[in-house]
Protein backbone atom coordinates (compact mmCIF):
# COMPACT_ATOMS: atom_id res chain seq x y z
CA UNK A 1 0.00 0.00 0.00
CA UNK A 2 3.16 2.49 0.77
CA UNK A 3 4.67 1.73 -2.35
CA UNK A 4 1.17 2.41 -3.88
CA UNK A 5 0.52 6.21 -2.66
CA UNK A 6 4.03 7.10 -3.27
CA UNK A 7 3.65 5.77 -7.10
CA UNK A 8 0.89 7.88 -7.22
CA UNK A 9 2.66 11.01 -5.50
CA UNK A 10 5.72 10.72 -8.09
CA UNK A 11 2.96 11.60 -10.63
CA UNK A 12 2.53 15.10 -9.70
CA UNK A 13 4.28 17.72 -11.40
CA UNK A 14 4.07 21.60 -10.23
CA UNK A 15 1.67 22.82 -13.30
CA UNK A 16 -1.67 24.18 -13.31
CA UNK A 17 -5.06 22.03 -14.73
CA UNK A 18 -8.04 21.21 -15.55
CA UNK A 19 -9.84 18.06 -14.41
CA UNK A 20 -11.65 15.98 -17.32
CA UNK A 21 -15.14 15.71 -17.30
CA UNK A 22 -15.16 11.81 -16.21
CA UNK A 23 -13.40 11.80 -12.72
CA UNK A 24 -14.82 11.43 -9.49
CA UNK A 25 -13.42 14.46 -8.16
CA UNK A 26 -13.22 18.08 -8.48
CA UNK A 27 -10.10 20.09 -7.68
CA UNK A 28 -10.54 22.76 -4.70
CA UNK A 29 -8.21 25.46 -7.15
CA UNK A 30 -6.33 25.94 -10.51
CA UNK A 31 -2.96 26.43 -8.74
CA UNK A 32 -0.55 23.27 -9.51
CA UNK A 33 -0.90 19.86 -9.06
CA UNK A 34 -3.09 18.56 -6.19
CA UNK A 35 -3.83 15.51 -4.10
CA UNK A 36 -7.28 14.96 -4.16
CA UNK A 37 -10.12 12.43 -2.89
CA UNK A 38 -12.75 11.86 0.16
CA UNK A 39 -13.64 9.18 3.05
CA UNK A 40 -16.78 7.86 3.38
CA UNK A 41 -17.44 6.49 6.84
CA UNK A 42 -20.72 4.40 7.25
CA UNK A 43 -22.69 2.54 9.83
CA UNK A 44 -25.80 0.38 8.53
CA UNK A 45 -27.94 -1.56 9.77
CA UNK A 46 -30.21 -4.61 8.06
CA UNK A 47 -33.65 -5.62 9.58
CA UNK A 48 -33.92 -9.28 8.81
CA UNK A 49 -36.01 -11.88 8.94
CA UNK A 50 -35.41 -15.56 9.60
CA UNK A 51 -37.39 -16.32 5.86
CA UNK A 52 -40.70 -17.14 7.46
CA UNK A 53 -42.29 -14.11 7.37
CA UNK A 54 -41.55 -10.41 8.73
CA UNK A 55 -43.65 -11.43 11.83
CA UNK A 56 -41.45 -14.31 12.51
CA UNK A 57 -37.95 -14.16 13.78
CA UNK A 58 -37.33 -10.67 12.86
CA UNK A 59 -33.76 -9.47 13.76
CA UNK A 60 -30.98 -7.01 12.56
CA UNK A 61 -27.32 -6.98 11.71
CA UNK A 62 -25.41 -3.80 11.91
CA UNK A 63 -21.91 -2.64 11.72
CA UNK A 64 -19.31 0.36 10.85
CA UNK A 65 -17.01 0.67 7.44
CA UNK A 66 -15.39 2.66 4.71
CA UNK A 67 -18.05 2.52 1.88
CA UNK A 68 -14.85 3.84 -0.08
CA UNK A 69 -12.09 5.77 0.52
CA UNK A 70 -10.19 7.17 -2.79
CA UNK A 71 -7.25 9.28 -2.97
CA UNK A 72 -5.53 10.28 -6.35
CA UNK A 73 -3.53 13.05 -8.15
CA UNK A 74 -4.86 15.30 -10.70
CA UNK A 75 -2.47 18.14 -12.88
CA UNK A 76 -1.45 19.15 -16.35
CA UNK A 77 1.39 18.15 -18.91
CA UNK A 78 1.96 21.23 -21.03
CA UNK A 79 0.25 22.35 -22.92
CA UNK A 80 -2.60 20.56 -24.05
CA UNK A 81 -2.98 17.08 -21.61
CA UNK A 82 -4.13 16.36 -18.69
CA UNK A 83 -3.92 13.73 -15.98
CA UNK A 84 -6.27 11.95 -13.70
CA UNK A 85 -5.29 8.72 -11.14
CA UNK A 86 -7.54 8.07 -8.38
CA UNK A 87 -7.16 4.97 -5.99
CA UNK A 88 -9.68 3.03 -3.87
CA UNK A 89 -8.29 2.18 0.02
CA UNK A 90 -11.35 0.99 0.79
CA UNK A 91 -11.22 -2.98 2.57
CA UNK A 92 -15.26 -3.41 1.83
CA UNK A 93 -14.53 -2.43 -1.71
CA UNK A 94 -11.28 -4.61 -2.03
CA UNK A 95 -8.75 -2.15 -1.93
CA UNK A 96 -6.35 -1.33 -2.45
CA UNK A 97 -6.87 -1.04 -6.53
CA UNK A 98 -6.75 1.27 -9.47
CA UNK A 99 -9.65 2.79 -9.94
CA UNK A 100 -9.09 5.30 -12.38
CA UNK A 101 -6.34 6.83 -14.69
CA UNK A 102 -6.63 8.39 -17.66
CA UNK A 103 -4.50 10.82 -20.41
CA UNK A 104 -7.01 14.01 -21.50
CA UNK A 105 -6.08 15.90 -25.25
CA UNK A 106 -7.99 19.45 -24.65
CA UNK A 107 -6.63 21.21 -27.30
CA UNK A 108 -10.06 21.39 -29.24
CA UNK A 109 -12.39 22.02 -25.91
CA UNK A 110 -14.71 22.23 -25.04
CA UNK A 111 -16.05 21.34 -28.29
CA UNK A 112 -13.55 17.95 -28.41
CA UNK A 113 -11.58 16.06 -25.80
CA UNK A 114 -10.47 12.80 -26.20
CA UNK A 115 -8.92 10.76 -22.31
CA UNK A 116 -7.03 7.24 -22.85
CA UNK A 117 -7.24 4.78 -20.12
CA UNK A 118 -9.60 3.50 -17.76
CA UNK A 119 -12.68 5.56 -16.20
CA UNK A 120 -15.71 5.65 -15.70
CA UNK A 121 -18.24 4.11 -18.91
CA UNK A 122 -20.47 7.67 -19.58
CA UNK A 123 -24.02 6.13 -19.50
CA UNK A 124 -26.71 7.31 -18.19
CA UNK A 125 -27.61 10.21 -15.24
CA UNK A 126 -26.94 8.38 -11.84
CA UNK A 127 -23.86 6.79 -13.15
CA UNK A 128 -22.45 9.84 -14.58
CA UNK A 129 -23.20 11.62 -11.08
CA UNK A 130 -19.64 11.39 -9.02
CA UNK A 131 -20.09 8.85 -5.98
CA UNK A 132 -19.33 11.60 -3.77
CA UNK A 133 -22.14 13.80 -4.90
CA UNK A 134 -25.58 11.42 -4.95
CA UNK A 135 -28.44 12.40 -3.68
CA UNK A 136 -28.83 9.09 -1.92
CA UNK A 137 -26.30 6.96 -0.01
CA UNK A 138 -26.49 4.03 -3.09
CA UNK A 139 -27.18 4.32 -6.33
CA UNK A 140 -30.01 2.91 -7.67
CA UNK A 141 -30.49 -1.27 -8.38
CA UNK A 142 -31.36 -0.55 -12.09
CA UNK A 143 -27.60 1.77 -12.52
CA UNK A 144 -26.27 -0.71 -10.75
CA UNK A 145 -27.45 -3.89 -12.28
CA UNK A 146 -28.08 -2.60 -16.34
CA UNK A 147 -25.08 0.22 -16.21
CA UNK A 148 -22.34 -2.15 -15.36
CA UNK A 149 -19.56 -2.64 -15.26
CA UNK A 150 -19.02 0.91 -14.26
CA UNK A 151 -15.31 1.26 -15.08
CA UNK A 152 -13.14 0.21 -18.47
CA UNK A 153 -10.63 0.27 -20.68
CA UNK A 154 -10.31 2.65 -23.84
CA UNK A 155 -10.92 5.66 -25.58
CA UNK A 156 -13.12 8.07 -24.37
CA UNK A 157 -14.57 11.59 -26.46
CA UNK A 158 -16.65 13.85 -24.80
CA UNK A 159 -17.69 17.75 -25.46
CA UNK A 160 -20.27 20.29 -25.86
CA UNK A 161 -21.67 23.59 -27.44
CA UNK A 162 -20.14 25.87 -24.81
CA UNK A 163 -20.83 29.24 -24.24
CA UNK A 164 -21.91 29.01 -28.10
CA UNK A 165 -25.64 29.91 -29.26
CA UNK A 166 -27.82 26.85 -30.49
CA UNK A 167 -30.88 26.66 -31.73
CA UNK A 168 -31.56 30.84 -30.26
CA UNK A 169 -30.35 29.17 -26.46
CA UNK A 170 -28.22 30.78 -24.77
CA UNK A 171 -27.58 28.30 -21.80
CA UNK A 172 -23.77 27.22 -21.29
CA UNK A 173 -23.78 23.48 -23.45
CA UNK A 174 -27.19 23.39 -24.81
CA UNK A 175 -26.12 20.44 -26.62
CA UNK A 176 -23.34 17.78 -24.59
CA UNK A 177 -22.23 14.57 -26.09
CA UNK A 178 -20.36 11.61 -24.71
CA UNK A 179 -18.90 8.50 -26.83
CA UNK A 180 -16.78 5.51 -25.59
CA UNK A 181 -14.89 2.87 -27.34
CA UNK A 182 -13.73 -0.18 -24.40
CA UNK A 183 -12.80 -3.40 -23.72
CA UNK A 184 -16.28 -4.45 -21.90
CA UNK A 185 -14.39 -6.63 -19.77
CA UNK A 186 -14.59 -4.20 -16.67
CA UNK A 187 -11.30 -2.25 -14.59
CA UNK A 188 -8.14 -3.97 -14.79
CA UNK A 189 -8.95 -6.32 -16.95
CA UNK A 190 -7.72 -7.83 -19.87
CA UNK A 191 -9.68 -8.42 -23.45
CA UNK A 192 -10.88 -11.85 -24.06
CA UNK A 193 -12.37 -11.31 -27.46
CA UNK A 194 -12.49 -9.05 -30.41
CA UNK A 195 -15.51 -7.32 -29.67
CA UNK A 196 -15.68 -3.71 -27.85
CA UNK A 197 -18.34 -2.21 -26.17
CA UNK A 198 -20.11 0.99 -27.60
CA UNK A 199 -21.50 3.81 -25.49
CA UNK A 200 -23.06 6.92 -25.92
CA UNK A 201 -24.86 9.45 -24.69
CA UNK A 202 -26.45 12.96 -25.67
CA UNK A 203 -27.76 15.73 -22.99
CA UNK A 204 -29.61 18.54 -24.15
CA UNK A 205 -30.55 21.57 -21.42
CA UNK A 206 -32.34 24.06 -23.25
CA UNK A 207 -32.55 26.04 -19.86
CA UNK A 208 -30.49 26.59 -16.20
CA UNK A 209 -31.11 23.89 -14.63
CA UNK A 210 -32.98 21.52 -16.85
CA UNK A 211 -31.19 18.52 -19.08
CA UNK A 212 -32.57 15.86 -20.90
CA UNK A 213 -30.37 12.90 -21.68
CA UNK A 214 -30.19 9.51 -23.68
CA UNK A 215 -27.95 7.14 -23.50
CA UNK A 216 -27.16 3.71 -25.46
CA UNK A 217 -24.71 1.03 -24.94
CA UNK A 218 -23.70 -1.90 -27.28
CA UNK A 219 -21.02 -4.80 -26.95
CA UNK A 220 -20.08 -8.63 -27.24
CA UNK A 221 -18.41 -10.81 -25.18
CA UNK A 222 -17.04 -14.27 -25.65
CA UNK A 223 -19.77 -17.29 -25.70
CA UNK A 224 -20.62 -18.84 -23.01
CA UNK A 225 -21.79 -21.90 -25.26
CA UNK A 226 -19.23 -22.39 -27.88
CA UNK A 227 -20.86 -23.91 -30.42
CA UNK A 228 -22.67 -20.12 -30.86
CA UNK A 229 -22.05 -16.06 -31.78
CA UNK A 230 -20.59 -14.42 -29.53
CA UNK A 231 -23.12 -13.26 -26.40
CA UNK A 232 -24.66 -9.90 -27.19
CA UNK A 233 -25.47 -7.40 -24.50
CA UNK A 234 -27.44 -3.56 -25.00
CA UNK A 235 -28.58 -0.78 -23.39
CA UNK A 236 -30.76 2.14 -23.74
CA UNK A 237 -32.02 5.04 -21.32
CA UNK A 238 -34.08 8.23 -20.70
CA UNK A 239 -33.31 10.89 -18.23
CA UNK A 240 -34.22 14.13 -16.79
CA UNK A 241 -33.19 16.38 -14.16
CA UNK A 242 -34.64 19.65 -13.30
CA UNK A 243 -32.95 22.02 -10.19
CA UNK A 244 -35.31 25.17 -9.66
CA UNK A 245 -35.55 26.96 -6.54
CA UNK A 246 -34.04 25.25 -4.35
CA UNK A 247 -35.66 21.69 -5.82
CA UNK A 248 -34.15 19.43 -7.63
CA UNK A 249 -36.16 16.54 -9.43
CA UNK A 250 -34.59 13.83 -11.59
CA UNK A 251 -35.93 10.26 -13.12
CA UNK A 252 -33.99 8.10 -15.02
CA UNK A 253 -35.51 4.50 -17.25
CA UNK A 254 -32.62 2.03 -18.33
CA UNK A 255 -33.37 -1.10 -20.52
CA UNK A 256 -31.55 -3.65 -21.07
CA UNK A 257 -31.38 -6.57 -23.55
CA UNK A 258 -28.77 -10.14 -23.11
CA UNK A 259 -28.49 -12.72 -25.69
CA UNK A 260 -26.83 -16.01 -24.52
CA UNK A 261 -25.79 -15.01 -20.55
CA UNK A 262 -26.34 -12.20 -18.26
CA UNK A 263 -23.94 -10.57 -15.34
CA UNK A 264 -25.82 -10.28 -12.04
CA UNK A 265 -24.56 -7.26 -10.04
CA UNK A 266 -21.21 -5.88 -10.82
CA UNK A 267 -21.64 -2.60 -10.08
CA UNK A 268 -19.24 -0.23 -7.74
CA UNK A 269 -16.48 -2.37 -7.12
CA UNK A 270 -18.42 -5.28 -7.00
CA UNK A 271 -18.01 -8.98 -8.76
CA UNK A 272 -20.50 -9.98 -10.89
CA UNK A 273 -21.97 -12.86 -11.16
CA UNK A 274 -22.75 -14.75 -14.80
CA UNK A 275 -26.27 -16.33 -15.47
CA UNK A 276 -26.91 -18.34 -18.69
CA UNK A 277 -29.94 -17.25 -21.04
CA UNK A 278 -31.46 -14.65 -22.41
CA UNK A 279 -32.76 -11.79 -20.13
CA UNK A 280 -35.08 -8.55 -20.85
CA UNK A 281 -34.58 -6.15 -17.98
CA UNK A 282 -35.34 -2.60 -16.76
CA UNK A 283 -36.17 -0.12 -14.27
CA UNK A 284 -36.68 3.26 -13.24
CA UNK A 285 -35.92 5.42 -10.41
CA UNK A 286 -37.19 9.28 -9.46
CA UNK A 287 -36.22 10.87 -6.82
CA UNK A 288 -37.59 14.55 -5.32
CA UNK A 289 -34.86 17.17 -2.79
CA UNK A 290 -35.12 20.58 -1.21
CA UNK A 291 -32.63 22.38 0.09
CA UNK A 292 -33.54 24.40 3.22
CA UNK A 293 -31.91 27.70 4.74
CA UNK A 294 -30.75 25.18 7.45
CA UNK A 295 -28.40 23.18 5.11
CA UNK A 296 -30.81 20.19 5.73
CA UNK A 297 -31.48 18.80 1.92
CA UNK A 298 -34.77 16.54 2.82
CA UNK A 299 -34.67 13.72 -0.23
CA UNK A 300 -37.40 10.70 -1.24
CA UNK A 301 -36.58 8.41 -3.54
CA UNK A 302 -38.54 5.39 -5.62
CA UNK A 303 -37.15 3.01 -7.57
CA UNK A 304 -38.31 -0.33 -9.27
CA UNK A 305 -36.21 -3.03 -10.93
CA UNK A 306 -37.45 -6.13 -12.78
CA UNK A 307 -34.38 -8.49 -13.75
CA UNK A 308 -36.65 -10.90 -15.94
CA UNK A 309 -39.31 -8.92 -18.21
CA UNK A 310 -40.74 -12.60 -19.13
CA UNK A 311 -41.55 -13.26 -15.44
CA UNK A 312 -44.35 -12.01 -13.89
CA UNK A 313 -44.23 -10.79 -10.12
CA UNK A 314 -40.48 -10.70 -10.37
CA UNK A 315 -39.65 -6.39 -9.56
CA UNK A 316 -38.07 -4.91 -6.27
CA UNK A 317 -38.99 -1.32 -5.44
CA UNK A 318 -37.68 0.20 -2.54
CA UNK A 319 -38.65 3.44 -1.30
CA UNK A 320 -36.08 5.58 0.52
CA UNK A 321 -36.35 8.36 2.89
CA UNK A 322 -33.81 10.58 4.77
CA UNK A 323 -31.82 13.83 4.25
CA UNK A 324 -28.55 15.61 3.71
CA UNK A 325 -26.67 17.56 5.83
CA UNK A 326 -24.02 19.93 4.76
CA UNK A 327 -21.87 20.72 7.64
CA UNK A 328 -19.74 23.12 4.65
CA UNK A 329 -18.39 22.56 1.57
CA UNK A 330 -16.23 19.98 1.86
CA UNK A 331 -18.21 17.85 4.48
CA UNK A 332 -21.89 16.12 4.23
CA UNK A 333 -23.81 13.72 6.42
CA UNK A 334 -26.31 11.49 4.79
CA UNK A 335 -29.22 9.08 6.63
CA UNK A 336 -31.23 6.84 4.65
CA UNK A 337 -34.02 4.48 5.70
CA UNK A 338 -34.51 2.18 2.34
CA UNK A 339 -38.50 0.26 2.58
CA UNK A 340 -37.49 -2.74 0.41
CA UNK A 341 -40.74 -4.63 -1.26
CA UNK A 342 -40.94 -7.53 -3.51
CA UNK A 343 -43.27 -8.63 -5.63
CA UNK A 344 -44.50 -12.43 -5.67
CA UNK A 345 -47.49 -14.70 -6.67
CA UNK A 346 -47.27 -16.08 -3.72
CA UNK A 347 -50.10 -13.41 -1.97
CA UNK A 348 -53.13 -12.27 -2.96
CA UNK A 349 -53.29 -8.58 -1.85
CA UNK A 350 -51.81 -6.67 -4.70
CA UNK A 351 -49.13 -9.82 -5.46
CA UNK A 352 -46.68 -8.49 -3.03
CA UNK A 353 -44.48 -10.78 -0.23
CA UNK A 354 -42.69 -8.92 1.92
CA UNK A 355 -39.20 -9.46 3.36
CA UNK A 356 -37.29 -8.55 6.04
CA UNK A 357 -34.83 -6.64 4.55
CA UNK A 358 -35.11 -2.98 4.79
CA UNK A 359 -31.93 -1.30 6.21
CA UNK A 360 -31.11 1.95 7.66
CA UNK A 361 -27.60 3.51 6.66
CA UNK A 362 -25.60 6.45 7.62
CA UNK A 363 -23.26 8.19 5.99
CA UNK A 364 -19.77 10.84 7.06
CA UNK A 365 -18.15 12.18 3.85
CA UNK A 366 -14.77 14.80 3.98
CA UNK A 367 -13.60 15.47 0.52
CA UNK A 368 -10.32 17.44 0.09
Amino acid sequence: MKKLLAILLLIAISTPFQLAAQGCVEPTSDDGVQVVGYIQAQYETQFLDDGLSPMHGLKANNGFYFDRARIGVVGNIPYDFSYYVMTEFSPTKGGPYLLDAFITYKRFAPWINVSAGQFKSPFGLELSTPCQSLNTVNRSLVVSELASPFRDLGVFIYGGTGDKEIFGLKNANVLAWKFSYTNGTGMNMMDTNLGKDYTARLIFSPIAGVSIGGSYKYGTIKPTDPTMDEDVRSRYGFDISVEKANFLVQAEYINGSDQGSSLVGGGCGETPTLVIGDFIKNGFFVQALYMTPWNIQPVVKFESYDPDADVDFNKQNDFTFGFNYFFNEWTRLQANYVYRTEESSDTVLADYNEVGNDFFVLQLQVKF
